[in-house]
């Protein structure tokens, strides 16, 4: 097998998402949101949304971090606008699986999230990958359970384990 490379991380595609990040424009009036940490590396990100009859209208992704991070969460801002709460949970778990390396299901286009597929052979970056989406996870979580914004700020770390919380 051959070794990774890590110039395989920085493709054009990842590089134009961080250079110039969808989703930064404020969510006015967000339905839910949630912050997310990765304190590994500092990564940082704030996941705002707005729904629209059952629907994500608006998508705002915030915050500072390396360019998988960054470029991850603009994906997310990009693909996410027009699909229903059950269709972002199918691609968050479609992009987890391709993280994961168990492969993403036919039925499931995930856009520019393709370009993150080296990130799988980079352990520690595959938490960058996932921040915003683990964010967007909880926050949707605690809109379904009837709040619009968590207690605490979502962590790539299981605390006083020091594993994925992935």
């Amino acid at each position: 097998m051959e070794e990774p490379r890590f110039n395989d991380l920085y493709r054009d595609i990842i590089l134009d998402h961080y250079r110039r990040p969808r989703g930064r424009t404020p969510v006015t009036s967000p339905d839910v949101e949630n912050e997310g940490l990765n304190p590994v590396c500092g990564d940082e990100v704030k996941v705002s949304i707005k729904l629209e009859d059952g629907r994500v209208k608006h998508v705002s992704v915030l915050g500072r971090g390396c360019a998988i991070s960054t470029a991850s969460g603009s994906m997310l801002a990009e693909l996410l606008p027009g699909k229903t709460l059950d269709e972002v949970e199918k691609l968050f778990k479609a992009f987890k699986r391709m993280m994961h390396d168990e492969g993403v299901p036919q039925d499931v286009e995930i856009g520019d999230l393709d370009s993150l597929e080296g990130v799988k052979n980079y352990p520690v970056r595959i938490k960058c990958a996932l921040l915003s989406w683990v964010t967007l996870e909880d926050a949707l979580n605690s809109l379904r359970s009837g709040q619009n914004q968590l207690d605490k700020t979502t962590t790539t770390e299981l605390e006083g384990k020091g594993g994925f919380a992935l």
